[in-house]
């Protein structure tokens, strides 16, 4: 995983049926965007005999698909893909606060990437029983016809940003004149009036401030992936050992989740049927 304006290194090489290194004939690198534009740069000169590489810089987030294909000589393709954060990946923890619960110097670096992706999982984790942590811009769509209240699927939600018909025909409505509860994600008009849809609805959700529960189940959690990837190969096991225990599947996530975090999220945790 990449962060937004990283240099991508890609390479591939070429060996005839010996598996001795080669040139091929000819050599071009097709990179398919994630809004399926395409960058190609043919031809690509070898950096030495069969060893053929081109150093990408990523203006998009999401997944990208390398092609290389040599024609001629040697004629092969191979494909791979590499995946880029946004620019706020929205994180539970920074890394620093992640590696002083894994107990990892914060001069050692080797790691760090690897920390990052589980940070990532975590805060997924979390996020899928209490809601969003890290402030976000969502957009929805919602197909009612007419209703008195719209309901947002994520909550807590901080602020209406702009609700646009969807039909060309429909109706706009000012943020200004909606009344928006945070919790529950209700949206209704101040002067009692209905909503005309369908909709599209976009809003800011999140927290101001992580709950010290959240924080303290999401370490939780981030130890547990930690220790089932690497053992004790990093540091002692820190204090409460049992709170990393995993004795009861929960449904949706099976043995991913430590019970003693679960405990900890119920205070925040969602109502059926709210993501």
């Amino acid at each position: 995983m990449y962060d937004l304006g990283d240099v991508v290194p890609l390479g591939v090489t070429v060996t005839d049926s010996g598996g001795t290194l080669v040139n091929a004939g000819s050599m071009a690198l097709t990179i398919t965007r994630p809004d399926q534009t395409t960058v190609t740069v043919s031809p690509v000169t070898p950096a030495s005999t069969g060893t053929y590489s081109y150093d990408y810089t990523p203006a998009q987030a999401g997944r990208h698909i390398v092609r290389w294909v040599a024609t001629g000589a040697h004629a092969n393709a191979y494909a791979d893909v590499f995946d880029v954060r946004t620019a706020d990946p929205a994180f539970l923890f920074s890394l620093t606060d992640a590696k002083k619960h894994l107990n990892i110097a914060a001069d050692d670096t080797s790691a760090d990437d690897e920390i990052r992706d589980w940070n990532a999982a975590t805060t997924m984790v979390v996020e899928h029983f209490v809601g969003p942590c890290a402030r976000r811009t969502i957009s929805e769509r919602h197909t009612f016809g007419v209703a008195a209240v719209r309901v947002l699927r994520h909550t807590p939600a901080l602020a209406l940003i702009s609700l646009v018909p969807i039909l060309n025909s429909g109706t706009s409505y000012d943020p200004d004149d909606l009344d928006l509860d945070a919790d529950t994600g209700i949206v209704q008009r101040l002067d009692g009036g209905l909503l005309y849809g369908p909709l599209r609805i976009t809003y800011t959700a999140g927290r101001v401030v992580i709950a010290p529960n959240i924080s303290a189940a999401g370490r939780i959690i981030l130890q547990h992936l930690w220790r089932t990837q690497r053992g004790s190969l990093r540091g002692p096991v820190i204090a409460g050992g049992d709170d990393y225990a995993v004795s009861e599947p929960i449904q949706g996530l099976g043995y991913a989740i430590p019970n003693r975090a679960l405990e900890l999220l119920e205070p925040d945790r969602l109502p059926p049927g709210v993501a």
